[in-house]
């Protein structure tokens, strides 16, 4: 619900709280998601694997931001779609997002990547009922709201609107989630501010 207080910086602190929120709910049992990912992309760098990432919609525009982060820490990452997109292999490992458990897309290029011997790491807000999850290697738990779960109370939608509807919180989670992914990663790889910086573009 949204208080009465409809200033910006209000706004904006609901949402930063109601996002926030997610990350002190239970995963058990299915691994920690920050964890999780910093884990699998550590394995699959040590192996000089690439990352392949993919989501529909909203989803998907929090992927392609992860995808440019993991470039400027110096993986070897790429979209799936993109006209540069390598074959996917046995080194390799996908990253891929269906919020409300399941997408036909998804679906597919899960079962493609699992049947080319590559990992599958599946960010998902319904793991025990998403379509998903068969062709997941490991399940990334994100329990925030997707469009599965946005119930509006159609008697009094003044009333009931929410700040953050449809899959929004579930997608704002992600953005969070692969910051903090990005954060600990470059920790690790031990890479610093100048590296991650001198890897961005500069035809811009």
């Amino acid at each position: 619900m949204v208080s009465k207080d409809t200033s910006m910086a209000s706004l904006a602190t609901q949402i930063c709280t109601h996002i926030s929120s997610i990350f002190t709910k239970p995963t058990h049992p299915y691994p920690q998601p920050l964890d999780l990912m910093v884990t699998e992309l550590i394995a699959t760098s040590s192996q000089k694997g690439r990352v392949f990432l993919y989501g529909v919609g909203r989803e998907g525009l929090m992927l392609k931001a992860l995808c440019m982060r993991l470039a400027h820490l110096g993986l070897s990452a790429h979209l799936v779609f993109d006209m540069t997109t390598p074959p996917i292999s046995a080194t390799d490992l996908l990253i891929a997002s269906a919020g409300p458990g399941g997408f036909s897309t998804v679906d597919a290029i899960c079962h493609v990547a699992r049947s080319n011997g590559a990992r599958v790491l599946l960010l998902t807000a319904q793991p025990e009922t998403g379509s998903c999850v068969k062709h997941a290697s490991v399940v990334c738990y994100v329990p925030a709201q997707t469009m599965a779960d946005d119930v509006e109370d159609a008697g009094d939608v003044a009333k009931s609107r929410p700040l953050l509807p449809m899959g929004s919180v579930y997608e704002g989670a992600l953005f969070v989630l692969f910051e903090m992914v990005v954060y600990k990663l470059g920790e690790v790889l031990g890479e610093s501010t100048e590296a991650v910086r001198s890897r961005h573009t500069n035809l811009e």
